[in-house]
């Protein structure tokens, strides 16, 4: 996939996941990529399975990306390939990839303007694009008829089919040496053990009922602070995640799906238990989720949800994490940057050719936990790393942009006794020779990445637009951004949260800290805000 995609959303910033289901949809096995792309995938083959039921048959190839029929968010097209033993299903090979564009109101497959979710594009319900092996070429065109970029959708679709058929070979040499009754119990041994991993790592916290919320800034059509409620209750070896007093649904994209929603609590999971215990279905069988459909986790159709996968997954999961703060203080991790993204599109004076840019620079810095100081310009919670920072020679020579300016944001990262990765500073210049126009879609420019255990926040995102003498302060939910010639975005990225009080920090990591620019300042010492 990476190596024969063509957008750079893909083969540069790896915004994709591969992954393998059983016959009963349950998550086998994933790569080390996005987590809230993959634990949704159950949902997308449970919806597969209803809609098609006995029609599935060797050589199909289906796809999706309704949010209610599935996905998670309708930029995410998740391609399927039913693996067969002779006559008998046995496993799902799969694909999930962002892309670039996927039609609607507003180009880059974002729209912070929509209100319903036909606004935020094209709704690709379960069809089967192969049938038998034979290309339905009436759905391949009309699909690629209401994207902008045909040409390089197709070419990323085909990549996303080819990449799960590397999948199906693999899994018919397994299948021709072993046997499917063998690999159904390996398949039935290795959740049971990621389970009973899970368990043994959950029975070590301490009982109780916790609280923890998150906030997010903005739905972008006037209603602030935007409240995410976990209760969570922890008894031996299990959990659960009461989400019911979260916020109502809103108006603007920042809800929930709900296959969304139950990723971003397995996600929470995920980052808590033993990093070496595989995460698949039986991993978060200890979990159990109650949720109220009407709230932003959960809406009614037809709420728009395309933010969700960034704003509000990564909420969920903090509120989850926070909540936990007094059962498992150990384990727990302040919070992470907040997506901001910019998408820019224009005609690139070089080739005369149409151009969609979405910007993956500038990351946020990560959460601090026990383990020591977060990392430096990783990126989001929800990702973890897994979206990778872009090449910025790449970026310069396949759009018309100059990066200028590119490091470390000082004084960013909050401070405890091991501090959040910092965030960083970008002043990127547009050299297109016509205006462009450009959308943002994020939070985090309110409420900075909360500390935790007494670590003080990080900052928040401050992003500007520089024209001639003209600057201004980027909304984090705008379309219509005209983006004048040789116009400069001034990016700066919030640092991660500190996990403990900042008087316990080593005073070498403190020198450290100086010598290295991450500080310029003294550290504050006022611990993160907490709403619990």
């Amino acid at each position: 996939m990476l190596r024969t995609s063509y957008s750079q959303i893909l083969n540069s910033s790896r915004d994709f996941s591969t992954a393998i289901c059983d016959r009963q949809g349950r998550l086998v096995a994933q790569a080390h990529h996005v987590p809230i792309h993959v634990g949704a995938l159950p949902w997308a083959v449970e919806a597969v399975c209803d809609f098609f039921q006995a029609k599935i048959r060797p050589g199909d190839v289906f796809l999706l990306n309704d949010p209610y029929s599935g996905g998670n968010h309708l930029p995410d097209l998740t391609a399927l390939v039913p693996v067969f033993l002779e006559r008998t299903l046995a496993f799902w090979s799969i694909n999930r990839a962002h892309q670039s564009d996927i039609g609607g109101a507003t180009h880059g497959a974002y729209n912070p303007g929509a209100t319903e979710i036909w606004q935020e594009g094209l709704r690709i319900t379960p069809l089967k694009l192969h049938d038998a092996g034979v290309v339905r070429d009436d759905l391949l065109h009309m699909i690629a008829t209401n994207v902008r970029h045909p040409h390089d959708f197709l070419g990323d679709l085909r990549a996303m089919i080819g990449s799960a058929r590397v999948g199906e070979r693999r899994l018919h040499q397994l299948l021709a040496e072993y046997g499917l009754k063998t690999l159904e119990h390996a398949v039935d041994s290795i959740l049971d053990a990621a389970e009973a991993e899970a368990r043994a790592c959950i029975r070590t916290w301490k009982d109780g009922v916790f609280e923890g919320e998150s906030v997010l800034d903005d739905d972008g059509h006037g209603i602030e602070d935007i409240a995410v409620r976990a209760t969570v209750t922890k008894k031996g070896d299990s959990l659960v995640v009461d989400l019911r007093r979260s916020d109502p649904q809103v108006k603007g994209f920042v809800n929930s799906s709900y296959p969304n929603m139950m990723s971003a609590v397995h996600m929470a999971l995920a980052y808590l238990i033993e990093p070496g215990t595989p995460k698949n279905s039986g991993t978060f069988r200890p979990v159990k989720v109650l949720a109220k459909q009407g709230t932003v986790v959960w809406p009614f159709p037809p709420a728009p949800v395309t933010l969700a996968t960034n704003h509000c997954a990564q909420e969920i999961a903090e509120s989850v994490i926070r909540a936990l703060e007094r059962s498992c203080p150990d384990r727990v991790l302040a919070g992470w940057g907040r997506r901001f993204r910019i998408a820019i599109k224009g005609t690139n004076p070089r080739n005369g050719r149409q151009f969609i840019w979405h910007m993956f620079h500038a990351r946020p810095g990560g959460g601090a936990s026990v383990a020591g100081d977060g990392w430096n310009g990783v990126g989001e919670g929800q990702a973890a790393g897994g979206i990778k920072f872009g090449s910025v020679e790449v970026a310069e020579t396949r759009f018309p942009l100059f990066f200028e300016h590119h490091e470390f944001r000082p004084d960013s990262a909050g401070q405890g006794r091991f501090r959040g990765g910092t965030g960083a500073v970008l002043r990127l210049r547009v050299e297109t020779a016509e205006p462009a126009v450009a959308n943002t879609a994020g939070d985090g420019a309110r409420h900075g990445p909360y500390g935790i255990l007494g670590g003080t926040d990080g900052l928040p995102h401050r992003y500007r637009l520089v024209a001639g003498n003209r600057e201004r302060t980027l909304k984090t939910k705008e379309v219509g951004i005209e983006v004048s010639p040789g116009a400069v975005f001034l990016v700066e990225s919030g640092g991660g949260g500190g996990y403990g009080v900042p008087e316990a920090r080593d005073p070498e990591a403190i020198a450290s800290d100086y010598e290295n620019g991450y500080l310029t300042r003294p550290a504050a010492t006022k611990r993160g805000a907490r709403r619990t």
